[in-house]
């Protein structure tokens, strides 16, 4: 009975995160999935096989344990990386690597879970000495990022989401290309740190 359970929610979970993928402006991680499902996707890997016309590339990563958090931000990792519950590290974390979201670069860390009508349900806490932006076009989304930001790449946006520490940019153009006008705010400085 679990099992079958498990299984639906899972479906449940993946029917969310393929229609939230369908609109460019905001794909989002779905409902969230009892602990037993999120057991039994330990991997934090899409249980579901692609469609043939979909691209393993745009494929979300939902991660609800460390191990699993840090192979999704990985430059072999993947576009969406949706977490489940809080996380914590005592070790600087690098979002690497290009990732495409429908043929747009795209990379997001989505520290929420939402319904199948977009709702947020829940928000989560990330918290680390430092997160180092590697990948281009990535965004914070929802919940709070503990520590010190360090963005290396263009375009990086802070949406419905809080840093709580300090936003440092490597270049001006970097700092010149952060949006944070979605609701997106940082306790401390936002400013270019070579």
């Amino acid at each position: 009975m679990k099992k079958m359970i498990s299984l639906a929610l899972i479906a449940v979970l993946t029917a969310g995160l393929l229609s939230g993928c369908g609109n460019n402006n905001e794909p989002a991680p779905a409902a969230t999935p009892s602990p037993s499902a999120s057991a039994n996707n330990a991997g934090g890997e899409n249980t579901t096989p692609p469609e043939e016309t979909t691209d393993a590339i745009t494929t979300a990563s939902i991660v609800n344990d460390p191990e699993a958090f840090l192979k999704a931000i990985s430059k072999d990792g993947t576009w969406i990386i949706a977490a489940l519950n809080d996380l914590t590290f005592d070790q600087e974390l690098v979002l690497e690597g290009e990732f495409k979201n429908k043929d747009v670069v795209d990379r997001k860390i989505a520290l929420y879970t939402q319904d199948e009508n977009r709702k947020i349900t829940a928000s989560f806490k990330l918290t680390a000495p430092k997160l180092t932006i590697k990948s281009p076009n990535a965004r914070l989304q929802g919940g709070t990022f503990v520590g010190d930001v360090y963005v290396e790449t263009n375009k990086f946006i802070l949406k419905d989401a809080t840093v709580e520490g300090n936003v440092y940019f490597a270049t001006e153009e970097a700092l010149n290309t952060f949006d944070s006008s979605g609701n997106g705010k940082v306790t401390g400085v936002t400013e270019v740190k070579k």
